[in-house]
């Protein structure tokens, strides 16, 4: 059943609000331990080597609590070797980490649910998710964690930090849209058109893309905006949040003044991740995320857009080089699938998250692009977007064809489709025969 946007922002405020002081000072200081862990390869080699005892190195790191009584969260092995049920049986505080955890991937679910609209935009809707399908092969498991939200606002050119690693390959700042009277009457009318073309689904928009919030002194006033109209306080993911400590405060606040969704810090350093921890203690990140980059990062990194040009620099683990690489070494960091639009050169794109490649190095597909200067011409646009490319039924004079980057593989009473990451096996059709080598053809 989806879940309804009221419900969802309920089920946000009520993670906070049914759990006790002690319970959420308990979750931030595991999450200060488990954002250390995951920066820090050194800290990681150091417990290995001290699995029996490893106080001394909690004590070193001055990490509260009993190391003993956090096993789960810090011992791989551990977890992995007893299941994750029964390696949290006996730990309570880690017990209290793991229900925080499983809410915020029941949030996230949600989230992805608050993009669909089948009632009031049908074709935008078989649209979306014709995507969402296409993506489960051609992404696989990297497409579990894509929202898919309809629509994303630039509020800025380009963007100041210029990661080296940048999957959509910011350009370089070149300024803002400041709130003026102008800009802002032509924001609130954009954010109507959206809430009137798409219902309670326009309230999955959030304010970047290949830009950063902090670059935008004005940012507050329009995610405020977002608010009034959408009903929604916008995600906020930022790599700058030491750039302007005074701007990154009024935004928090406003985030846990509205109470919608966790947000974000890019952590590009293990010497950023610690300044971060000495600004912001661990109870004001309870809501923010920080998303661990750079060297020593457990994470891994998606082979798109700039990091394309320096796979040098990625490989298998995360020892000697920049960063791990992602599974599979292919995906994409975009997750919109709808409108990308920039309101400081006033256009808007329609596009559509997909493995990185030399036609889509950016990690999204891009179907049209339309300039616009009032409300109504970006009604317009997005209506002809629309109505150009998400037809409710194919004309009958359309060519069939398999996705190009499926190989074609026929076989006894069945075909297969084999991509990078997933093959598709079909059987059970009368006219396999004589269709699928047709629709092979392309033509």
């Amino acid at each position: 059943m989806t879940a309804s946007p009221d419900a969802a922002i309920a089920f946000f405020r009520n993670m906070f609000d049914r759990r006790s002081a002690d319970e959420l000072q308990t979750i931030a200081r595991i999450k200060r331990l488990r954002e250390r862990f995951m920066a820090d390869k050194v800290l990681r080699d150091k417990i290995e080597a001290n699995l029996d005892d490893p106080s001394k190195i909690f004590k070193e790191y001055g990490f509260d609590g009993d190391a003993e009584a956090l096993r789960p969260i810090w011992d791989l092995k551990f977890a992995t070797e007893k299941g994750d049920e029964a390696a949290y049986a006996d730990y309570p505080e880690a017990q209290i980490w793991k229900s925080w955890f499983t809410d915020l991937l029941a949030h996230r679910r949600m989230l992805f649910e608050l993009g669909e609209m089948a009632e009031i935009n049908p074709p935008f809707h078989a649209w979306r998710n014709r995507h969402i399908l296409r993506n489960n092969s051609d992404l696989g498991k990297r497409n579990e964690s894509i929202t898919y939200p309809i629509v994303a606002y630039e509020l800025c050119d380009g963007c100041s930090v210029g990661c080296w690693f940048c999957g959509i390959s910011a350009e370089k700042f070149k300024g803002h849209a400041p709130y003026t009277e102008e800009n802002a009457k032509l924001w609130r009318g954009m954010l109507k058109v959206m809430v009137d073309l798409f219902g309670t689904a326009a309230q999955t928009g959030f304010c970047y893309w290949a830009t950063d919030p902090m670059d935008s002194p004005d940012y507050p006033k329009y995610a405020e905006d977002h608010y009034r109209i959408t009903g929604l306080f916008p995600q906020m993911t930022t790599a700058a949040p030491l750039k302007d400590v005074a701007l990154t405060r009024e935004v928090l606040a406003l985030g846990e003044k509205y109470r919608c969704v966790i947000n974000r810090f890019s952590i590009l350093t293990l010497k950023i991740l610690e300044r971060v921890h000495a600004e912001f203690s661990a109870d004001e990140l309870l809501a923010v995320e920080l998303v661990i980059q750079g060297k020593g990062s457990i994470l891994g990194k998606a082979i798109a857009g700039r990091a394309m040009d320096h796979k040098d620099r990625v490989s298998g683990d995360s020892g000697d080089t920049e960063v791990a690489v992602a599974e599979h070494g292919l995906g994409t960091v975009a997750c919109v699938s709808g409108f990308l639009v920039n309101l400081p050169h006033r256009t808007v794109k329609l596009v559509t998250p997909c493995r990185a490649s030399e036609r889509w190095p950016k990690g999204y597909r891009v179907y049209e692009e339309a300039n616009f200067s009032t409300a109504q011409e970006y009604r317009e646009a997005l209506e002809g977007m629309i109505a150009r490319h998400m037809p409710e039924s194919l004309p009958a004079d359309t060519p069939l064809a398999f996705r190009s980057d499926l190989e074609f593989v026929p076989g006894d009473g069945f075909f297969e489709l084999k991509g990078e990451v997933t093959t598709h096996k079909v059987k059970g059709l009368s006219c396999l025969g004589t269709a699928a080598p047709l629709i092979a053809g392309g033509d």
